[in-house]
């Protein structure tokens, strides 16, 4: 008689990730790093045992600027953190999050250590699931110590208190960070999680801040098979993003600007033929709020022939496109100001009226000059004095 052929239980994808990482936290474990080169500048003030319990596939840090607030995902051991600490200086503020106690205990334990060093404390770790950034965990604890729960009326309860607690109380509240970095650890979270993981990236973001995400990525989705092999997801495989589901997530959070900045050509590692590597992704945020006319314009310098942006404009290269003020300020500056000339009007519109983004047109030059612009000029200097030009 033939058995029948059950379907291997789900993978407990937090479990798997937790006790691999508990155990890179207690000693050094080489399969959950690829090689990366950091600036050995900031690597000098460092704890040896955060130094030893690092792991990562790139450097998310060099996106950072000084004063910022940063939001590191999966903060580990602290490194990121510290590094960034020094970055933003005094005046910035950098926040850790993980749900491991064992890699939470050793950042926690060496922020002194580096406050000390660098001669101010402006970093902290918080405990919590990277996917719900609303929630904390030592939040959840402390209201299970003095609320534990025996009945179906005490569940309510502590519903309530959640509710509450994400509403009024979030670990970290919307439109609160400049810049959201992660170093090697989203592929760790279970895939049907990762979309609420990309929305909380934006939830927390100010409008106008960005993201530098360091994480492995695969050419092909990884089967099943390779899915449920616990080994392999918290070895930074399994997991990993499709490159282009990630890109895809981005754009339908809200992003815009999306690009890969960091793309290695050869793979970290192979399996069963699909190709895992290290790539860092940068994004911003700032697409909200509504079109108003401001007689702008702008050109696209090329290369190409013609460009169409995350909003659906075309930009053709060399033509003075009318565009609102919201994206004359999105298009000069941010990953777009290298390839964009941006013109202003000689006068500012009196009153403020609404510009319809839907299609992209043409901005005549009189727009921006007025159509009572009648001026005649001497020629402009075009070199230095006492050299030879036009």
């Amino acid at each position: 008689m033939n058995e029948e052929k059950t379907d291997p239980a789900p993978l407990d994808v937090e479990s798997a990730v937790r006790a691999r990482y508990s155990e890179g936290a207690a000693q050094r474990v080489e399969a959950l790093c690829c090689p990366v080169d950091y600036d050995p500048r900031y690597l000098k003030i460092l704890p040896q045992e955060v130094l030893d319990r690092d792991y990562g596939c790139g450097d998310p840090s060099r996106y950072v600027r000084p004063g910022e607030t940063v939001l590191d995902l999966g903060s580990g051991g602290g490194k990121i953190c510290f590094i960034a600490s020094q970055i933003v200086g005094p005046a910035g503020k950098v926040i850790g999050v993980d749900m491991n106690p064992d890699m939470l205990d050793l950042a926690r334990r060496s922020a002194p250590v580096v406050a000390e060093r660098i001669g101010y404390a402006n970093v902290e770790f918080r405990r919590g699931k990277i996917q719900d950034l609303q929630l904390g965990a030592d939040a959840i604890d402390a209201y299970l110590a003095e609320h534990p729960i025996k009945t179906i009326d005490e569940l309510a309860a502590y519903g309530a208190w959640e509710k509450e607690q994400r509403r009024l109380f979030p670990m970290i509240p919307d439109n609160s960070v400049d810049v959201v970095v992660s170093n090697c650890v989203l592929n760790l979270v279970d895939d049907a999680a990762k979309p609420q993981l990309i929305r909380e990236i934006f939830r927390v973001l100010k409008v106008g801040g960005r993201i530098a995400i360091s994480d492995i990525i695969s050419d092909e989705v990884a089967p099943p098979e390779l899915r449920n092999d616990p080994v392999l997801w918290s070895g930074c495989i399994s997991g990993a993003f499709q490159e282009m589901e990630l890109l895809k997530l981005l754009e339908e959070a809200g992003f815009y600007g999306i690009c890969w900045d960091k793309w290695d050509s050869t793979p970290w590692q192979v399996v069963n033929g699909i190709e895992f590597r290290s790539a860092t992704v940068t994004a911003y945020k700032g697409k909200e709020g509504p079109c108003m006319e401001g007689l702008q314009a702008v050109i696209y310098k090329g290369p190409w022939r013609q460009v169409q942006d995350d909003d659906g404009h075309v930009f053709r290269r060399g033509e003075r496109a009318a565009v609102c003020a919201k994206t004359f300020k999105i298009m000069t500056s941010g990953p777009y100001k290298e390839q964009i000339i941006g013109i202003e009007p000689l006068v500012a519109p009196a009153e403020p009226k609404g510009f319809d983004c839907a299609r992209t047109l043409p901005r005549h030059p009189r727009e921006t000059k007025g159509l009572d612009y009648d001026v005649t000029t001497e020629a402009a200097a075009c070199c230095a004095p006492g050299d030879k030009c036009c």
